[in-house]
């Protein structure tokens, strides 16, 4: 009796450890970069391949690419504004459908890079439209910015890649700034307002609240995407978890840095409390600390100092751009990843090729395993 209750026991004690393995098992499919669900889409309906590239190009903005992370950030812009969501979904949707229609890269579309651009184009000419929201002569330009991305970003792409650089943002920041220099702040079909330099000659009137500072660290990560509340921004990070915890990290830590440079410089207090001061922060962070070089301490203490350059240098370029109503938009985080990935000496080692770019804990593993290889290799030729 005893030794078939001992029995049932240990078969119970497996079943449940086998059912806990294959939770685990079913949850890291849904993590990093989900190859397999690119496998397994290659002979499914074009639309449905549509909508997977889409979610791709949603991640994209915020350097991810998992299809499962985009859903979730598109549910977080839908939460925050509607309107905003559709206007991104119409975005990303037009500039992957004109890459596929003028017959673009099959990898490069596949893998959102084509769909991005066209969303921040889509979300900033939306946040900065006068005309309020369900403006329907808005879809115009929208439509048109986000399908001439695709022609900016190849041609970029083109020029960049002798120097292994990334087209990244590029085409975004310049639509946008030339749409907004077009229309203009009267324009009777689509208005917008002017941008307010961080350092806006305007007095502080309350005293700085610690919590509204500290609130605004989640919410830099959420104004990536355009989006100022705390909700719809803890669930775009929650989305940045699920593709690599690591980045994550470095998406808080570079909007806390951005916010402590603005600090620093006493910009508004708008700026901190509403996240502002806090993204390009963030971008250049995550770009430096395990995306675009491998992970380690040299790393790390390099994606800090990237995100205080990118900080200053956005505050800096809000306040020349600001004095014409214009954004600064993402040029400074822009600008600081490419002087970033251009620099030479013992940083470069830890540098990895633009096509080979993975989640950061992959990126990790694969050099890891890289100079265990070199490491045998050596040893055998010794011998």
């Amino acid at each position: 009796m005893w030794l078939e209750t001992k029995t049932e026991m240990e078969e119970a004690s497996r079943s449940r450890s086998s059912f806990s393995r294959r939770v685990l098992d079913g949850l890291m499919l849904c993590t990093g970069d989900m190859e397999h669900l690119d496998k397994y889409i290659e002979d499914k309906s074009f639309v449905l391949q549509l909508a997977v590239w889409g979610l791709r190009g949603v991640t994209r903005v915020i350097l991810a690419d998992n299809p499962l992370s985009g859903a979730v950030i598109l549910a977080a812009l839908y939460w925050a504004s509607p309107w905003q969501g559709l206007l991104g979904t119409l975005g990303v949707l037009a500039s992957t459908l004109t890459a596929v229609i003028v017959g673009q890269d099959s990898a490069d579309v596949a893998g959102g890079l084509h769909g991005f651009n066209g969303m921040l184009v889509s979300l900033l000419m939306g946040v900065f439209s006068s005309a309020g929201d369900w403006y329907w002569w808005l879809l115009l330009p929208v439509l048109l910015g986000s399908a001439t991305c695709v022609f900016l970003f190849s041609g970029l792409t083109k020029l960049l890649e002798r120097w292994d650089l990334p087209a990244a943002v590029f085409p975004f920041n310049i639509i946008i700034v030339l749409y907004l220099l077009c229309t203009g702040t009267n324009n009777p079909y689509f208005p917008h307002s002017r941008a307010i330099p961080p350092g806006a000659l305007e007095p502080n009137n309350t005293e700085l609240m610690a919590v509204e500072v500290i609130r605004g660290i989640p919410l830099g990560v959420g104004q990536i995407y355009a989006t100022g509340a705390l909700g719809p921004s803890l669930l775009i990070l929650v989305a940045v978890v699920l593709y690599s915890p690591l980045l994550a990290v470095h998406a808080v830590l570079g909007s806390a840095v951005g916010t402590l440079a603005g600090l620093s410089v006493a910009v508004r207090h708008d700026s901190l409390y509403s996240g502002l001061s806090g993204f390009n922060g963030a971008l250049a962070c995550m770009t430096v600390g395990g995306l675009f070089f491998t992970f380690s301490w040299r790393t790390h203490l390099f994606a800090i100092a990237s995100a205080f350059l990118s900080a200053y240098a956005d505050i800096a370029l809000s306040n020349m751009l600001g004095t014409v109503g214009l954004p600064a938009c993402s040029w400074a985080a822009t600008l600081t990843a490419t002087l970033m990935l251009l620099l030479t000496g013992s940083l470069a080692a830890y540098r990895i090729p633009i096509g080979q770019v993975k989640a950061p804990e992959r990126n990790l593993r694969s050099r890891s395993q890289w100079e265990a290889g070199n490491t045998e290799k050596r040893e055998s030729t010794d011998v």
